[in-house]
């Protein structure tokens, strides 16, 4: 299935949009993550189409999508004014269903809490990617309370994120260019069985993204804010994620008053592992957002709150 293609300028920046699937019908929003264009999601895509209109997009810096200048460019700011520049493009008259994975459920945590957002996102469904601010104070609550098993769960997260130290080093991002680009099908196979398509903007993708790394990470782990979520949150946690743990998902209800957690079977790049998986989740999410009504599954997996109905 062939998606329909479109340009947004938003300020400086050119974004590609494309979109599958019937417009009468809900819209998704997918996010992708890092090193990702919107390929990542095409899958998911074509088989949500079947019953919602899709977009998803290339963000700054990748793809077919312009990029920045400089760190500033890529603080999460920016990729907010981009996401609201994208939802009034795509649905200027009714909320969205917003999707993120990595990367992409990071930006689209930070437009969920702002109070910006509010009745511009229906629901929010987060794939691998915490609020930074989340997992700040995630940290600094394990230190807090030093148990053998907090501590145990931030040992495996600080060692699940060693790329984090290393994608601050200036030179890091150059690797891309001298070989990991060719590479990177061979390692999403080596480390997790995912078989991926080569990206021809793979190297530049990935050189220009650790910018993301420097110009958000610091900021999050000295000063965290305070961030509620302003919609419906649904999170996919992969059990065998290797870069983000479980854990930090576990105790979100002081920051996400509607809130459902499900636990699967996968690693990090789920949408490309198990594409029918996370479009079940996010079908069923999505309708009962939409029926006001939770599925029975669903119900199962709710940590707190209820839905309510959508206004129209």
């Amino acid at each position: 299935m062939t998606p329909r293609s479109s340009e947004l300028r938003v300020g400086e920046q050119r974004l590609r949009l494309y979109d599958w699937g019937d417009p009468r019908h809900p819209l998704v929003l997918l996010v992708h993550g890092y090193p990702d264009t919107h390929a990542v999601w095409r899958r998911v895509a074509e088989d949500l189409a079947r019953d919602h209109h899709v977009v998803a997009f290339d963000v700054r810096g990748a793809g077919a999508s312009s990029a920045p200048h400089g760190d500033e460019g890529y603080r999460l700011r920016a990729f907010t004014q981009d996401l609201r520049a994208v939802i009034d493009q795509v649905s200027p008259g009714r909320a969205v269903h917003l999707v993120g994975h990595d990367w992409g459920s990071i930006h689209s945590w930070e437009s969920v809490t702002s109070e910006e957002s509010k009745g511009r996102i229906a629901s929010f469904t987060s794939i691998s990617g915490p609020c930074l601010d989340h997992a700040s104070h995630w940290i600094r609550a394990q230190i807090r309370r030093p148990s053998p098993s907090n501590l145990r769960k931030l040992a495996r997260q600080l060692q699940r994120s060693w790329y984090v130290m290393a994608f601050h080093l200036p030179a890091t991002g150059q690797a891309w260019r001298l070989g990991l680009a060719r590479a990177w099908p061979r390692v999403l196979w080596w480390t997790e069985r995912v078989r991926a398509d080569a990206s021809p903007t793979q190297a530049a993708d990935g050189a220009r993204g650790v910018a993301m790394y420097r110009a958000n990470f610091a900021r999050a782990l000295i000063s965290p804010r305070r961030r509620v979520a302003q919609a419906p949150v649904q999170v996919i946690a992969p059990l065998d994620d290797l870069y983000v743990s479980p854990a930090l998902s576990e105790r979100l209800t002081e920051w996400v008053p509607q809130l459902w957690r499900r636990e699967v079977r996968g690693g990090h790049w789920l949408p490309l592992a198990n594409p029918t998986l996370v479009a079940d989740y996010v079908r069923d999410f999505v309708g009962s957002v939409e029926r006001g009504s939770e599925s029975g599954e669903l119900r199962r997996a709710r940590v707190t709150g209820t839905l309510e109905p959508q206004t129209r």
